[in-house]
């Protein structure tokens, strides 16, 4: 086995921060965003995570913003000591894994994660696209919650509907406590609302969904403006998806309010 010393991670920042998405919104968090990411979703605002920066930024303080600025790749016990300089007594709830894709860094994980819960005593809540069920099998023992995405291809421009219900079914499996995030926006098809909804009802229709409408915040790519949806539309496509699932709940990228990174 390679030693942990000599694991490295490729990141883009490590901060303290409240979240504000989903089912963990208003929590506060230590966020590990690790680099890359294989998906190219139009509404992205994380795009500077697509690649690999030659430079981090780590926090020093929790939720100071006095970064101080490492070189890529970092080193698992390097990585360790960050987050446990943030982990002040009862400050956070959990450690947040985002990205970027996180399961991109899937053998890190496996021999990071029952390190940081060693040290931290935290819960880890994963956050990612929802896709790469093989790599989340590696770290599934170590997670405490997932929140994945559904990507509609309406609005994404991604597909991979296989490849969400298997992980959604992994998460379920697993016990581990899983919701569902959609991005909702103007050029939403309802028809793949309904799919999303007849997925998540497949594995369980407990399983908690939330609606997050694209907001004016996050910056369009080159395949144009991703505008949000009106109220009109939001409300009739909770009450479409609510027909399948027992808890369907809208909530809009809070922290961006907040200004929150």
């Amino acid at each position: 086995m390679t030693e942990l010393t000599e694991q490295k991670a490729r990141l883009v920042e490590l901060f303290s921060a409240i979240q504000g998405e989903g089912f963990n919104v208003g929590s506060r968090q230590i966020f590990i965003r690790f680099a890359v990411c294989d998906l190219r979703c139009h509404f992205c605002d994380s795009a500077n995570t697509w690649s690999v920066p030659s430079t981090c930024r780590i926090e020093k303080t929790p939720g100071l913003r006095d970064f101080e600025i490492h070189s890529n790749p970092v080193k698992l016990l390097t990585l360790l000591n960050w987050v446990e300089r943030q982990n002040l007594p009862r400050l956070h709830d959990s450690v947040s894994l985002t990205g970027g894709e996180p399961l991109l860094h899937a053998r890190f994980l496996q021999e990071f994660l029952p390190k940081l819960k060693d040290v931290t005593q935290l819960s880890v809540y994963l956050e990612t696209g929802g896709h790469r069920s093989q790599e989340l099998s590696l770290v599934l023992p170590y997670l405490n919650s997932v929140g994945m995405d559904i990507k509609l291809p309406s609005v994404s421009g991604e597909e991979h509907w296989q490849s969400h219900r298997l992980f959604l079914q992994r998460c379920f499996d697993a016990s581990v406590q899983v919701f569902v995030k959609l991005i909702i926006s103007d050029r939403t098809n309802p028809d793949e609302l309904i799919q999303a909804a007849e997925l998540v009802a497949a594995v369980s229709p407990e399983i908690p969904v939330f609606l997050q409408p694209v907001t004016s915040l996050q910056v369009p790519l080159a395949a144009g403006a991703v505008l949000p949806p009106s109220p009109e539309q939001v409300l009739a496509w909770q009450k479409l998806m609510k027909n399948l699932l027992l808890s369907v709940r809208v909530v809009p990228q809070t922290h961006k309010y907040l200004a929150q990174l």
